[in-house]
């Protein structure tokens, strides 16, 4: 028998590290060779590890939302032959030892038994508190018992009986776990206005921030320290818009991709960075370099269960309507089923975010560093709109759109802004060729 490492591959072009996001196997279990042991992320992506030979797990090389360098040690395996690696396979305690801890352990019962023995055991009857800290533990082991029963003295039982305090939640503090007086008082101090029958909820779940998560954390906490926003909220009167939509969407149903407010958002977009290309940009804030792309490549703000995911359609200069509504429904496909690649992930020039009918009256969306401008889309109401004589109804969708401030002055923001409020009032304009 031999013992196999199998250490963190090379998980990408330039990836020095990735994140522990997933262990498929735990140690004891027995692997088959190209069955997944566990997955790592960088850059969005996840990647799963599989096991290039058959064993049995004895070792993992760290817990979830651990950082590993590439090339480290991952995992460790007992197999047939010598494997690769000079770790010792673990010993198993001799009998000698499994019989001495055995006995100890017998030993340290009866001695609490004893303890115990020494006063009478009541059973405390009156209704349960609550925890009154957060930081206590609330469980019936939290105190050394017999027979399930706390230890503590009959004055203690007794205090603890006339305040409601069940001495199973107690933690005690006194000699082989006893429950003494000072282990009742934080219990005693409890707020009493608390209505009869109302038990508050103290507890507290820690949920370790990690995988996808930790990666969107990073991102924003970037973006909001470096990168100074400007935002502007525009109404626009999409109402001539969504006729269209239904229309084409009606004429062309089960022919062509169905169409959202997205693309026609994103020919808009296309449209205004004609005129003004430096919207279309990257700032390597490091070096001072604005660097403005010819291609218009969108990133698009995709929510899947694992967190939030902008995946990048590319050339939109060059895509139709329907191409754009088909690469965008493409795109968040392979997002939600986690099919998606770090290629597909990347090199967004600019950026699309939407709540759908979900969204408020406006946002303030982050900037996706390091690009300069993202433009944000709101939830469409029915809104009254004075013509000039009256009020008539209309569909009413704000815009919300944020600015690298360090690159891109207020004027040239809100001549984008206005160029997409005529565009998508207009949308007939869109397709008006060059």
């Amino acid at each position: 028998m031999g013992i196999f490492s199998i250490c963190l591959p090379d998980v990408g072009e330039g990836v020095a590290e990735a994140e522990l996001v997933e262990w498929n196997v735990k140690v004891g279990d027995t692997v088959l060779e190209d069955e997944t042991v566990g997955a790592v992320m960088t850059d969005k992506a996840a990647v799963e590890i599989p096991s290039s030979v058959t064993g049995k797990i004895v070792w993992l090389g760290g817990d979830i939302g651990d950082v590993i360098a590439v090339g480290s040690e991952l995992v460790r395996l007992e197999i047939d032959g010598d494997g690769n690696s000079n770790v010792a396979i673990p010993d198993k305690p001799a009998a000698g030892q499994i019989a001495a801890v055995q006995t100890a352990a017998v030993k340290s019962i009866e001695s609490q038994a004893v303890v115990a023995a020494a006063e009478p055991v009541a059973e405390v009857a009156a209704p349960l508190l609550s925890d009154p800290s957060a930081g206590m533990e609330t469980t019936a082991s939290s105190a050394s018992s017999i027979n399930g029963k706390p230890l503590a003295a009959p004055s203690v039982r007794k205090r603890a009986r006339d305040a409601g305090v069940d001495l199973r939640l107690v933690k005690g503090t006194g000699p082989a776990g006893r429950i003494v007086h000072e282990d009742l008082t934080p219990w005693l101090e409890q707020d009493k206005s608390v209505p009869a029958g109302k038990v508050p909820n103290t507890t507290i779940e820690e949920i370790k921030v990690v995988g996808m998560r930790r990666k969107i954390a990073e991102k924003m906490m970037l973006a909001n320290q470096r990168i100074p926003h400007i935002t502007i909220v525009e109404e626009v009167d999409v109402t001539n818009l969504e006729e269209l939509r239904g229309e084409l969407n009606t004429t062309y149903d089960g022919k062509r991709a169905k169409l959202t407010v997205l693309p026609f958002m994103m020919k808009a977009i296309v449209e205004a960075i004609k005129e003004q290309p430096q919207l279309n940009a990257l700032y390597d804030d490091g070096n001072g370099i604005l660097q403005v792309h010819g291609g218009v490549h969108i990133g698009i703000a995709t929510q899947t269960e694992a967190g939030l995911m902008v995946p990048v359609v590319r050339h939109c200069e060059v895509l139709s309507l329907w191409d754009s509504a088909a690469e965008v429904g493409r795109l968040a496909g392979i997002c939600r089923d986690s099919t998606v690649t770090r290629e597909a992930l990347t090199g967004s020039t600019i950026t699309i975010s939407s709540l759908g009918p979900l969204g408020a009256l406006a946002t303030t969306p982050i900037i996706n560093h390091p690009e300069v401008a993202i433009v944000g889309i709101n939830k469409i109401a029915v809104r009254p709109h004075w013509d000039g004589r009256q009020f008539v109804p209309r569909r009413i969708m704000n815009i919300s759109a944020s600015f690298d401030h360090r690159v891109i002055d207020g004027w040239d923001a809100a001549v984008m802004i206005q160029k997409l409020k005529t565009l998508l009032e207009k949308p007939a304009m869109l397709f008006v060729e060059d």
